[in-house]
């Protein structure tokens, strides 16, 4: 069985190669765009969306079938196609440095993607490790009723308020137990209720005080 090492791609201005113009491109496609990556897609057709993508001007379209050449430059290949053929000479093509993922083949791929939930700057992944991805896609499914929208909110609101500690307390031990404050249920109660502006003031009465909630 394959251990996967766990790991957050920075790919913002990445070069990517998606090979496949049908629904599951379009998927992978939208997920390379969220995280900043300069996508081509090679395909003789391009879903309606990803035709709409490339008339937006968000990707290139090299209409054309897949030739090894195509993927030289690339940091990520991911092949999105249901040819086992063309699948393989992808495979094949690409070089031991490059990230390769065949979507149906989880084996002949070296990296995985897993099943993820985004709430802004928060995002839960769930992987089998490419063994049941029907549970993964549960799994994912069961924690966003946990984890709703307003973990957005709250997260952004964690940020800030991590930046106003670290710049303005200065004695340690009063940061670090301020820093673990934040994590209480009050908070996130506060931003599931809407009420922004009493959130801001418990915080700013904790700051200023400089000292946690519970002395």
């Amino acid at each position: 069985m394959t251990t996967y090492y766990p790991i957050m791609l920075q790919l913002k201005g990445k070069y990517c190669v998606i090979i496949g113009g049908g629904k599951v491109a379009n998927r992978k496609v939208t997920s390379l765009l969220n995280a900043g990556a300069i996508v081509t897609v090679i395909s003789p057709v391009l879903h309606e969306k990803l035709q709409e993508k490339w008339r937006n001007h968000l990707i290139t379209w090299l209409e054309k079938s897949f030739e090894a050449s195509d993927v030289e430059d690339a940091f990520c290949i991911i092949a999105a196609t249901n040819l086992p053929d063309v699948n393989a000479k992808i495979k094949e093509s690409a070089m031991s440095h490059q990230l390769v993922n065949i979507v149906d083949d989880a084996s002949g791929s070296n990296f995985i993607v897993p099943a993820t939930l985004k709430r802004g700057d928060l995002t839960i992944a769930v992987s089998t490790s490419g063994t049941n991805p029907g549970l993964a896609k549960k799994l994912k499914d069961d924690l966003s009723l946990q984890f709703d929208d307003y973990y957005g909110e709250y997260v952004a609101f964690l940020q800030n308020a991590r930046t106003e500690v670290l710049t303005n307390v200065i004695d340690e031990i009063s940061k670090k137990q301020l820093l673990e404050a934040l994590l209480r249920p009050e908070f996130l109660t506060l931003t599931k209720e809407g009420k922004i502006a009493e959130r801001e003031e418990l915080f700013q009465h904790y700051l200023k005080r400089g000292i946690a909630p519970w002395q």
